[in-house]
């Protein structure tokens, strides 16, 4: 991602509505199916951009966190210098250390690879260790904010499937952000077909009335996801079990 992306979102992960429901959907998703004890879990943050989800994490377990952009990766090591459960690492597996569980939120669309990506995070996983991955939905919603984050591709259900499955076994597969859908792919259909860039509105919060409003829509989604699965929505969400063979 550009600089000025890691700057804003390192601005407002906390309380733009995105980030925070987002965070809460996982955090679910996470409590609902991952049997955890006495919050021992060895966890990675894998991509962990602007650090959104690892005081999260945390109350699950040690989290390691990586991040590939050095300034952000910097900034994240001092703002968690005095958390005794938080790491800030420079490569996962430098110490043959190996995971319970790793999150991979909007990371797989940003690697060209993205099937040699999830083989290397499926090695890096214990014997009965996990996976939760989010990406973005549908590629005809790819637009110029896709482009500035760099992402090589959006997701549809199917494909996510195909390539998560020849390394894991899929506990959870659903699309989400389903009751904001059409008016967000309204809006950026609308202003793809104008050529209008639109990055800095979206990634900045809104104002309080209308954030609380998004917000509210959108974390409503985690009290449906644990026990159905949408049939579309702005991202998708997935948990997986490493696949084993003994």
């Amino acid at each position: 991602m550009e600089s000025e992306v890691y700057l804003r979102h390192i601005e407002n992960e906390e309380s733009h509505w995105w980030f925070k429901a987002r965070r809460e959907i996982i955090y679910s998703i996470i409590k609902k199916n991952i049997n955890f004890k006495s919050n021992k879990l060895n966890i990675l943050d894998f991509g962990a951009g602007s650090g959104t989800n690892i005081k999260m994490l945390s109350k699950y377990g040690k989290v390691h966190v990586y991040e590939k952009d050095e300034k952000t990766s910097s900034f994240l090591k001092e703002k968690f210098k005095k958390s005794e459960n938080i790491e800030i690492i420079q490569k996962p597996n430098n110490n043959k250390e190996f995971f319970d569980l790793i999150l991979a939120a909007d990371v797989i669309e940003h690697i060209e690879d993205d099937g040699a990506i999830l083989h290397y995070l499926s090695e890096l996983l214990n014997k009965n260790g996990q996976i939760l991955i989010t990406v973005p939905a549908f590629n005809f919603l790819f637009s110029s904010k896709d482009k500035v984050l760099r992402h090589y591709r959006r997701y549809t259900k199917k494909n996510l499937q195909k390539i998560i499955s020849k390394y894991f076994n899929i506990t959870k597969l659903s699309y989400y952000n389903f009751f904001l859908f059409i008016p967000i792919a309204i809006s950026i259909v609308f202003l793809k077909i104008f050529r209008a860039s639109f990055i800095d509105s979206v990634e900045k919060k809104p104002n309080t009335i209308l954030n609380s409003m998004l917000f509210k829509i959108f974390h409503s989604e985690k009290f449906i996801l644990n026990f159905l699965n949408f049939p579309f929505g702005i991202s998708l969400i997935a948990l997986a079990k490493k696949k084993y063979i003994d």
